[in-house]
């Protein structure tokens, strides 16, 4: 069983799951392999160097894989509510997970499936987005949304901060009181 399970894993989905990961909570991401960001030239992260967007995506999931991240490259199926807990499908087998984030970037699909509120995009060529809160959240409970998908801008800096930003919600929740993360030079 998962605490978080991501649908998911280019820029804001690795994102989330570098933030879930390094919190202890148990990850895990699905990766279908379509990501935008792989036919993507990076030069406008702040404080990164240009970048090929298939090396940005790779160096992403490492870092989430750092902290205890499982991927799994498969398409996600089908998802089921099962009490209190979600059932994600893959054409590989099943996985239970207590919160579920999706950052399917320009794709609503699997989100439509599993009835979540769609609504049209803002962003130019994003048909529709899952309508979510500030913070991230869905129609459903434990669900959540992230990045180009919940409705923010397709610059992989921004999708990359709004699952950092939506992680932070789903690990404040899971806490009981709100998480932060800050890393400090050692003297």
């Amino acid at each position: 069983m998962y605490d978080v399970a991501i649908i998911g894993a280019g820029p804001a989905g690795a994102s989330a799951g570098l933030f879930t990961a390094k919190a202890g909570k148990k990850t895990i991401l699905f990766d279908n392999g379509k990501s935008i960001t792989a036919k993507a030239w990076v030069e406008n992260h702040y404080g990164v160097d240009p970048i090929e967007g298939p090396k940005l995506l790779e160096q992403g999931q490492k870092q989430a894989q750092k902290f205890g991240a499982e991927i799994v490259q498969d398409d996600v199926v089908a998802i089921e509510e099962k009490g209190e807990l979600y059932v994600i499908q893959t054409s590989e087998g099943n996985y239970e997970a207590s919160h579920v984030i999706f950052s399917t970037g320009m794709s609503v699909k699997a989100a439509e499936a599993f009835g979540l509120d769609v609504v049209e995009g803002t962003e130019p060529r994003v048909a529709k987005i899952i309508e979510t809160d500030k913070h991230g959240r869905t129609s459903k409970p434990k669900v959540w949304a992230a990045g180009t998908v919940a409705g923010v801008s397709v610059h992989t800096i921004v999708t990359s901060g709004d699952g950092a930003k939506v992680a932070i919600n789903v690990i404040s929740e899971l806490n009981g009181k709100r998480y932060v993360d800050h890393d400090v030079l050692g003297k």
